[in-house]
Formats: C-alpha cells, structure tokens, sequence
C-alpha cells in the first residue's frame, strides 16, 4: 500500500467510509459547481480594477446581511434533515433562474454583470458555510480533527474539475447551458446530503434526538452571537485578519492582471494559471502537512504555519525591488504571495478553523458559524477594500498593503493560537 493509502486506511475507521466518500462527494460538487461559474465573476472585476471592489463587496455584503436572519429563521423553525435539504433547493432554484437571463436577456450586460457578481459570491459563501455547519453536526470533534482534512481535499478536487468542466464544455454549449450543469452538480450534493442524513441518525456519533431537532431560537440569534459570546467574537476576528490577507492580495493581483494585460481572453488564462497553482498547492498541503499536523497537534499550529507562511510571502512582495515583475514561472510576487496565502488557507487553515466548531452547541454552529462564515466575512472585504482606497489617496504602495497584511497575518497566528487552546480546554477528544 502506498503512503498516502496506508495514511488515509490509518485516519479512517470503522464504520466511517461510506459516509466519509459520501461527504467527499458533497463538498466535490458544491466546489465544481462554483468554479465552473466563477470565471465569469473574475473576468468582470478584473475588466475594472480593484478600485471597484467596494461596491462589488458592498453590494454582495448587505445581501448576506439580508439573508443571514433568513437562514437563521430557517434552522430555528425546521429540523436538519428539513432545513439543509430545503436551501440546497433553493440554490438550484435561483442558478436555474438566471439561465433565460442569459439566453433571453432583459438586463444590461453591466447590470447582470453586477448581479450575477453578487449573486455568485453570495452562493458560495452560503453553500460552503452549510456544508461545513452540516459536516460539525453530524461528526464529533475527534472526527473533525481525523477527517476534515480528507474532505476539504474534495472541495479542492472539485476546485480543480470546475474549471475543467467550463473550458471543455464552454466552446460547446455556451454559457447558459454551464449553469444549468452547476445546478446538476448542486442536485447530487442535495442527495449526499439527504444520505448523509440518515447515516447519521442511525450510524453516527451524534444521533441523539437533539442532534435532528430545530435548534429554535430568533432568526437574529447568529448575529448577536457574534458580538455577545466570547469564542464567536474570537472567531468573527480570526476571520477579519484571515480577510485581511486574502482581500490585500487579491487586491493586489486584480491591479496587476489591470494592468499587464490588455484583453478579456488574457487576463482569463491569467487568473486561471493562478487558481490552477493555488488549488494544486492546495491538494499538496492537504494530502500532506495538514493530515499529520491537525489531528496530532490541533488547530492552533496548524493555524499559525498558514499565517507564518503568508507572513514570509508577503515579506517578499515588500522586500522585491518589483513586486510586479516574473519571479517565478512567469509569476510576480505579489501572484506568489497569494498562491501560497490562499492554497494554505484552503489547506490548513480552513480545515483547521472548522473543526473548532465541532465543539460548540448547535444553535451556535447554525447560526453564529454561519453568521461569521458570510456576514462577517463579506464585512471585511468592504471594510478593507474601502481602505484600501482611502489610502490610495495618501500615496500608498504594494509594499505598504503587504505590510499591513503581513501584521494581520501575525494577529491571525495569535488569535488562532489563543481559540485553539481555549477549545482543548473545554473539549479534549480522544485523536
């Protein structure tokens, strides 16, 4: 048996195989069936510049802030196996919607730019906050820190085939019709997640009653969790620095993409040697640091090699005499920098953060975690993009963003340190 075989056969245990492959299917399919669309979302900002990202983000921002409580109202009145089954249904619904738009257009090619903008950077932070709220309601925390590894690797898989997909059937069938293949894809994790369901129930490590019931509370209860419960508020921050590196650098590679390249066709091949390197590292740091790192030595290291290493990368950006300039296969630093920021935080550091909140009660882990996983969130790419602006005005550089970011990065590490250990301390699993 290889090592990687002898790895996985040593971090699966009975009885969790089927449900484990099942879950690599749920998060492969919700992650192709983002990548297969977010091209479009990429060409449109990259079209404009990164000056424009505030009332990108603002807009996506106050429609998750909108939907936040209307999910929130959902779990509250309606138990899992009728709650996570119904969103998903809706997803498919609204990507389903935007085909006549395509194909019969009433919008203005800026106006559906812009809404489908939103509309797609909202269904990925949802879809993606549902599946892991699903994943720690349904494995305990000792499973967390064995298998979220293994399944984060399929969102990669399917980061990867998304992609794929687009470029082999895009010349075929045209636009419209890849939606209709994303909503395919958002169909079979609807029926992962109906399975996934009743595995859990009778098979699980959490199938108390409870663990099916509505978690009831108010549609708002996610919001003021935020604010009002200490580990929440810890994450929330957690998150804002995490965004604090990822929204520099990708602020950064937009303004370069700008700049460096003159038509639609070459700033797309741009951003996709970039997503094809990212996810690449990504699968690479899964399959290997972080399936030895986490279940061993918890979130806190795992967290604080992510946030060291984007701390290193960004030196770079500050320290070349041309942060624009090839370093490395054709890349600029400031494109190095975000490979290995975002393919870490993919592939450690988002494992790792999750996994905390296999630990928390489930009123917590379907409303707070989803709150930070899309309100918080999109908050930050506002707040920082809008700064970033404002000090553009007063003569700001590459260098003076990648120093910014790299003292996130140093906070991210600490913060996510202090969570961890205050997680041990309460929950303290067998590995």
């Amino acid at each position: 048996m290889s090592g990687v075989g002898a790895g996985l056969a040593g971090r699966v245990r009975a009885g969790e195989a089927g449900a484990l492959a099942v879950s690599f299917a749920y998060f492969f399919c919700v992650l192709a069936a983002y990548y297969m669309i977010r091209p479009v979302r990429e060409q449109l900002v990259a079209s404009v510049g990164s000056t424009q990202l505030p009332w990108f983000y603002a807009a996506t921002f106050l429609a998750t802030l909108a939907l936040a409580p209307v999910f929130g109202a959902l779990v509250s009145r309606y138990p899992r196996r009728i709650a996570v089954p119904l969103f998903n249904l809706a997803v498919i619904a609204c990507l389903v919607g935007f085909v006549p738009l395509f194909t019969h257009p009433v919008l203005s090619p800026r106006t559906l730019g812009i809404v489908f903008f939103v509309w797609v950077s909202v269904f990925n932070l949802f879809v993606v906050s549902v599946f892991w709220i699903f994943m720690t309601d349904i494995w305990s925390v000792a499973q967390a820190r064995r298998l979220f590894p293994l399944i984060a690797l399929a969102g990669t898989c399917g980061a990867v085939a998304g992609p794929a997909l687009t470029r082999l059937l895009v010349g075929l069938i045209g636009v419209a019709p890849l939606l209709l293949v994303s909503a395919g894809l958002l169909s079979v994790a609807l029926g992962c997640v109906v399975w996934l369901g009743r595995w859990s129930r009778v098979y699980g490590e959490r199938r108390a009653p409870a663990d099916e019931a509505a978690v009831g509370g108010g549609m708002f209860d996610g919001l003021r969790q935020v604010f009002a419960d200490p580990f929440m508020r810890g994450m929330a921050i957690l998150l804002l620095l995490a965004d604090g590196i990822g929204t520099v650098n990708y602020a950064l590679v937009t303004d370069y993409s700008f700049h460096a390249f003159g038509d639609a066709v070459a700033r797309t091949r741009f951003a996709a040697n970039v997503d094809l390197a990212t996810n690449v590292l990504t699968a690479l740091v899964q399959l290997t640091l972080t399936r030895w790192l986490l279940p061993r030595h918890g979130a806190g290291p795992t967290i604080l090699v992510w946030a060291m290493a984007s701390l290193c990368m960004l030196a770079l950006v500050m320290l070349a005499p041309d942060p624009h300039a090839p370093m490395l296969a054709g890349m600029p630093a400031v494109a190095l920098a975000l490979i290995v920021s975002r393919g870490l935080a993919y592939g450690m550091a988002e494992p790792a953060r999750h996994s905390l909140f296999a630990g928390v009660p489930r009123n917590v882990r379907y409303k707070g975690q989803n709150a930070v996983d899309t309100a918080v969130w999109r908050f930050g790419d506002v707040a920082i993009a809008t700064g970033m602006n404002a000090l553009r005005a007063v003569g700001a550089t590459v260098a003076t963003f990648a120093a910014l970011s790299g003292t996130a990065a140093i906070a991210a590490g600490a913060v996510g340190w202090r969570l961890s250990r205050r997680h041990d301390r309460l929950v303290s699993p067998p590995v």
